[in-house]
C-alpha cells in the first residue's frame, strides 16, 4: 500500500485523484477525462458531452468534408460517362444463341426504385438515429459514406459492364426482335433490332441491383450492438433485413432473365466489400465497444475534453469521456454523474514540474487506474 500512496500522492499533485464511491449510480470524470466506454450493471453507457446537432455543428461538418462531396460529384460525371458510352461488342456466334434466347421481360424491380431502396431508405433510417441521439457527425458521416458504397460501386459495376460486355439472357430477341436471325461471315450476329435496347443487352456482368444495401446492413449491425456477446439472435435478424432484400432483388433479375446468376452473384459481392469499406473509414468495426459512433464524434469529445482539462494525461485508446451524464444506449435512462474538476489552487511551478514528470507520472497513473 505504501508504493500505491507514493504513486498517488506524485499523480495527485497535476491530476488529483478522485476519492472512492459508489460506482453504480455516480461516476467521477475529472481526473481521469480519457475513461473508456463504462459497462455498468450488464449495460453499455455512453457519456455525452451535450449534442451535436445540424443547427450548431452541420455547417462546419460539411465543410471540413468540402473535398469528399467534390469526389462524390467527379464520381457522379463518371458514372453519366460510363451510362453513355457504348460496351465492348463481344462476339455472339450462333451456338452461343442456345443460351441466350430467354424471353425479354420487363423488370419486376425497375430502375427507378434503386436509388429508393438503397439510398432514400438508409438515409431515412439515418434520420430516425439522428432524432433519437441529436449526432450531426453519425448523420453526416453516414450519408457520406453511404453515397460513397453507392457511388463506387456503380463506377466499378459500369466499368466492368462496358469492359466484359456479355450479353443478357435475352440478347436474342433484343438483338433480333422478328426472332430471324443473321450473321455475317465470321459467324457473329449482325442485329437489327433497336439500338438502345442492344446496348443494354451487352450489359449483363456484373448486376448493379443487389450492390447497394451492405452499407445499411453494417450500419444497424453496430447502431444495434449486435455483436456485444450477449447473445440477442434478434439483433441480427433486423441486420440480415437489408442483405435479406438485396438476395430477392438478386432473384429476380435471375428471374426475368436480364442477368445469369454468377452476374448477381459478382454484383452482390463487390457491393458488399465496397460498403465495408467505405463505412470503416468513418466508423469503427461493429463488434467493437464503441462501435456504435463515429471515430468523429469520440474525437470531438476528446478535443473539447483536452481543452479542457489540458494538464491531464490521456489514453488515446479509450473512448473519450467529459463531464455531462451517462446515457444508458440500451434503455435511455440518465444516471447522475458526478464532476470532478482540478483544484484551482495549482501553480504554474506544479504544472510545469508535472510536465517535466511526464513519463514517470503517466506510468503512476495507470498502476492506480488498474488499481
Amino acid at each position: 500500500m505504501g508504493l500505491f500512496s507514493g504513486f498517488r500522492q506524485s499523480v495527485g499533485r497535476f491530476c488529483p485523484v478522485v476519492p472512492r464511491m459508489d460506482w453504480r449510480n455516480r461516476i467521477s470524470f475529472g481526473s481521469f477525462p480519457n475513461l473508456r466506454v463504462f459497462f455498468l450493471q450488464g449495460r453499455t453507457n455512453e457519456v455525452v458531452l451535450g449534442t451535436h446537432t445540424i443547427k450548431s455543428d452541420g455547417a462546419r461538418v460539411a465543410r471540413d468534408h468540402l473535398s469528399d462531396w467534390l469526389i462524390l460529384l467527379l464520381l457522379v460525371v463518371i458514372e453519366i460517362i460510363l451510362i453513355v458510352i457504348h460496351p465492348f461488342r463481344r462476339f455472339v456466334g450462333k451456338d452461343m444463341m442456345e443460351d441466350l434466347k430467354y424471353p425479354l421481360k420487363e423488370n419486376t424491380v425497375p430502375v427507378w426504385a434503386v436509388p429508393m431502396y438503397a439510398v432514400l431508405l438508409p438515409i431515412v433510417i439515418f434520420l430516425i438515429f439522428y432524432l433519437r441521439r441529436r449526432d450531426v457527425y453519425d448523420l453526416h458521416h453516414s450519408v457520406l459514406g453511404l453515397l460513397f458504397a453507392v457511388l463506387i460501386t456503380a463506377v466499378l459495376t459500369d466499368a466492368i459492364k462496358d469492359a466484359v460486355g456479355r450479353p443478357r439472357p435475352d440478347f436474342f430477341w433484343r438483338c433480333f426482335p422478328d426472332g430471324i436471325d443473321k450473321y455475317d461471315r465470321w459467324g457473329n450476329v449482325i442485329c437489327h433490332g433497336k439500338g438502345s435496347v442492344i446496348k443494354e443487352g451487352h450489359k449483363s456482368f456484373p448486376s448493379g441491383h443487389t450492390s447497394c444495401l451492405g452499407f445499411l446492413s453494417v450500419y444497424l449491425s453496430g447502431k444495434l450492438k449486435a455483436f456485444d456477446q450477449r447473445g440477442h439472435v434478434a439483433k441480427l435478424c433486423i441486420v440480415f433485413l437489408p442483405l435479406l432484400i438485396a438476395a430477392l432483388v438478386g432473384v429476380s433479375r435471375v428471374d426475368d432473365y436480364w442477368h445469369h446468376w454468377q452476374d448477381v452473384f459478382a454484383g452482390g459481392l463487390l457491393g458488399l466489400v465496397v460498403a465495408v469499406f467505405c463505412y470503416l473509414q468513418f466508423f469503427p468495426p461493429p463488434n467493437r465497444d464503441n462501435g456504435w459512433g463515429p471515430y468523429a464524434y469520440f474525437l470531438a469529445l476528446e478535443q473539447a475534453n483536452m481543452n479542457s482539462q489540458p494538464g491531464c494525461p490521456v489514453n488515446e485508446s479509450n473512448a473519450p469521456v467529459a463531464g455531462g451524464q451517462v446515457v444508458d444506449q440500451q434503455t435511455g435512462q440518465r444516471n447522475g454523474a458526478s464532476v470532478e474538476h482540478h483544484n484551482p489552487s495549482l501553480s504554474v511551478a506544479d504544472i510545469e514540474s508535472g510536465r517535466r514528470t511526464n513519463k514517470a507520472s503517466m506510468l503512476g497513473w495507470v498502476i492506480v487506474h488498474l488499481w
